[in-house]
C-alpha cells in the first residue's frame, strides 16, 4: 500500500460540507451589499425613532409635546431648544407633527405594497398558469386599469376614504395598484409551468392551486418581494401628491404630505416648515429604493449592475496571462470557461 492510498482513504472518509440553502444564499448576498444593509437599518431605525418619541395608539412616548396640542409659539416659531423644528402658524411642535407624519406616510407605504403584491399576485399567478381565455380576460382588466393615471384613480380614492384615515386611504389605493406585480408574476409563471418539477407535480395528481402556491409561486417570490419594495417606494410619493392636493389624509391627522401643503405659502419666510417633512420624504424613498435594489441583486445576480472602477481592478495586466496586446476573442471565451 502506498503512501497516497491511506490520503486518499481519509479524505473519502471526511464528511462534505452540507449544501447551502437558496434563503441563505440570497440572504448572504443581501447582507454583501452594504448601501442596501445600511439603508435598511436607517429605514428601520427612522421608523423605531418616531415610534418611541410620540408613541403610537394609547401608548405614549418619550416627547413632552403632543401633535395635537396648542402651545404658545417661542420665538416665533422658528426651532429652538424647546421645539427643535420649531412651530406651525398655530403653536402646534412641529417635531412631534413630523414624527406623525413618518408614522403615517410609512403605514400608507407599508399596507399599500402588501395588498398590492397580494392582489396582483393572484391575478398573475391565475393568469400565467390557466392561460386561455383566463389569461385574456384578466390581462385586458389590468390594462384597463393601467392606461388610468395613477394620480387620477389616487385622487377619486383619497376624496372617499381620505377622511378614513391613513390606513383606510393605503387600503383602497392598494386595490388599485397591483397592475405591475400582475404582469411580472404572469410571466414567471408562463415560464415555470413548462419545468419539469411541475409536470411531476401534475402526474403525481397535484391539484392546480397547490401547484400554484406549493410549487410555482416559492420560484416567483423573489420578483414579488422586489415589486413590493418599488412599490412602496412609489407610494409615499402618491400619498405625498394626494395630500399636497388635499385628497389625502385629512386633519386633523396628519401626513408628511399634508404637512408641505399646509405649509406651501410659509416656503420663504419659514423654511423649516417646508424642508423637514420634504427631507424625509425624499430619504424614505430613497432607503426603500436602495432595499428593493439590494434585494434583486441578491435574487438575482445578472441584474447586478457593473462597477468599472472594480472591472477595471480586476482586469489582468498585459502579458499576465502569457499574451501581450489587445484580448481576443478566444482568450475571453478561456476566461468565462
Amino acid at each position: 500500500m502506498t503512501t497516497t492510498e491511506p490520503m486518499i482513504a481519509d479524505e473519502l472518509q471526511e464528511p462534505s460540507s452540507p449544501p447551502v440553502s437558496q434563503g441563505k444564499l440570497i440572504w448572504k448576498r443581501f447582507l454583501s451589499n452594504k448601501v442596501a444593509v445600511a439603508s435598511a437599518i436607517l429605514f428601520i431605525l427612522i421608523v423605531l425613532f418616531s415610534i418611541s418619541a410620540i408613541g403610537i395608539g394609547p401608548i405614549h412616548g418619550w416627547w413632552k409635546y403632543d401633535y395635537k396640542s396648542l402651545n404658545d409659539q417661542i420665538n416665533q416659531g422658528a426651532p429652538s431648544a424647546e421645539h427643535p423644528f420649531g412651530q406651525d402658524r398655530i403653536g402646534k411642535d412641529y417635531f412631534a407633527l413630523t414624527m406623525r407624519g413618518i408614522q403615517n406616510s410609512v403605514l400608507v407605504m407599508v399596507v399599500l405594497g402588501l395588498i398590492a403584491s397580494v392582489v396582483g399576485v393572484v391575478v398573475g399567478a391565475i393568469a400565467g398558469y390557466f392561460r386561455g381565455i383566463v389569461d385574456a380576460i384578466l390581462m385586458r382588466i389590468t390594462d384597463v386599469f393601467i392606461v388610468i393615471p395613477a394620480l387620477v384613480i389616487g385622487s377619486v380614492v383619497g376624496h372617499m376614504f381620505g377622511g378614513l384615515g391613513a390606513f383606510f386611504l393605503a387600503l383602497m389605493l392598494g386595490f388599485f395598484s397591483w397592475m405591475g406585480i400582475a404582469r411580472l408574476v404572469r410571466g414567471e409563471f408562463l415560464s415555470l409551468r413548462e419545468r419539469e418539477f411541475v409536470e411531476a407535480a401534475r402526474v403525481a395528481g397535484a391539484s392546480d392551486m397547490r401547484i400554484i402556491f406549493k410549487h410555482i409561486l416559492p420560484n416567483a417570490i423573489g420578483v414579488v418581494i422586489v415589486s413590493s419594495t418599488l412599490i412602496m417606494a412609489s407610494a409615499i410619493l402618491l400619498e405625498t401628491a394626494l395630500s399636497f392636493l388635499g385628497f389625502g389624509i385629512r386633519p386633523p391627522d396628519v401626513s408628511l404630505g399634508l404637512l408641505i401643503s399646509s405649509n406651501e405659502s410659509a416656503f420663504q419666510t419659514r423654511p423649516w416648515l417646508f424642508w423637514w417633512p420634504g427631507a424625509f420624504i425624499v430619504t424614505l424613498a430613497l432607503l426603500v429604493n436602495f432595499v428593493g435594489d439590494g434585494l434583486r441583486d441578491a435574487f438575482d445576480p445578472r441584474h447586478r449592475r457593473f462597477n468599472l472602477r472594480k472591472m477595471r481592478e480586476e482586469e489582468p495586466e498585459p502579458g499576465e496571462d502569457g499574451f501581450n496586446g489587445p484580448r481576443t476573442g478566444a482568450a475571453l471565451a478561456e476566461d468565462v470557461l
